[in-house]
């Protein structure tokens, strides 16, 4: 008979009241302060998302980030204050913006990949290369069981 697994219940707290998350994101957000970079951890993830694939739907953003629709249109309003993206209407579908970068948010992703691949290092200091490959596998498992109903 197999032995049963002793689940870490302090961890699996951790994970799913995002304590993981939120120590990164405030590192995160730390170090783009130090680095003059005026932008949060969910502005990142927008931006990285339209570095690779510029001008998209909102809905777009919203599917990739799983962020609602109201939080996508908070997101995206600051980000058009701070002049980092400009919302267009669909030449094919006036009821739909699509996102763009401006000038000033393609030019910060250089610095800003720096910033945040450095703070990656920090928060998986003392990790071998294969406890890496594991974890990743891992995650990416739990992640596809949690979100097979979404």
């Amino acid at each position: 008979m197999a032995e049963p697994f002793n689940f870490d219940i302090s961890l699996i707290f951790a994970i799913l009241n995002g304590k993981v998350s939120s120590a990164i994101n405030r590192r995160l957000i730390r170090n783009f302060r130090e680095n003059g970079l005026d932008i949060t951890p969910e502005q990142w993830t927008v931006l990285l998302f339209l570095w690779e694939k510029d001008g998209v739907s909102q809905q777009e953003l919203c599917n990739a980030t799983y962020k609602d629709k109201p939080s996508m249109t908070r997101l995206i309003d600051n980000m058009e204050r701070q002049n980092l993206v400009v919302r267009i209407a669909s030449k094919s579908d006036r009821r739909t913006n699509l996102v763009y970068l401006t000038r000033q948010g393609r030019e910060l992703e250089d610095r800003a990949r720096m910033v945040a691949n450095r703070t990656l290092k920090e928060a998986l200091a003392g990790l071998s290369t294969e406890e890496l490959r594991i974890s990743q596998e891992v995650l990416r498992k739990v992640f596809s069981n949690a979100k097979s109903d979404l």
